[in-house]
């Protein structure tokens, strides 16, 4: 059973710790299709003062099987999960060869607006996307990218910024 708590009020973590050591489950599709990844990088924070609203920010590399569902999706869900299986499962195989959640036993449930989650999930973080943009190699401005890039199969992260709407947490 989950609760809806204020994010603003209930919510509280480290933002320097909130996507580590771990990681967390990233979702999106709708009740067609799915899928779901781990990630480690991310930020907590506000943009566009009182407009805005607080925001995640995810990244997603554009090999990834995740990332066609980002692009045509309106919203995300980021999960906390202490099942270190699952997200070392996530995280380790794509969606591309099967169904990952169904190979975990996981239940997808879907929000009002239809952002799927897993019932499995400690907290739940649904977000509305506001903005998102590749990575451009021409506009680093330091070597940690580049050393980072030069040996990475999955080509460059694309960042996704999204409002936060809603916040679940398993009571």
């Amino acid at each position: 059973m989950f609760r809806d708590i204020n994010v603003l009020e209930d919510f509280s973590c480290n933002p320097f710790q909130f996507f580590t050591p771990h990681g967390l489950l990233l979702a999106a599709g709708d009740s067609t299709q799915s899928n779901a990844m781990t990630i480690s990088w991310g930020a907590l924070g506000t943009l566009w003062g009182g407009l805005g609203a607080p925001t995640v920010t995810v990244y997603v590399a554009e090999k990834r099987y995740t990332k066609q569902f980002m692009d045509r999706a309106r919203r995300f869900s980021v999960m906390q999960m202490r099942d270190e299986h699952v997200l070392s499962y996530m995280g380790s195989r794509s969606g591309r060869n099967g169904d990952k959640a169904l190979a975990l036993g996981l239940h997808t449930l879907y929000t009002e607006n239809g952002t799927p989650y897993y019932q499995e999930a400690d907290l739940v973080l649904e977000c509305r996307v506001l903005y998102s943009a590749p990575f451009a190699p021409e506009r680093f401005k330091d070597d940690i990218p580049r050393k980072f890039y030069a040996n990475f199969g999955s080509g460059l992260h694309t960042l996704y910024i999204g409002v936060v709407e809603r916040v679940l947490r398993k009571e």
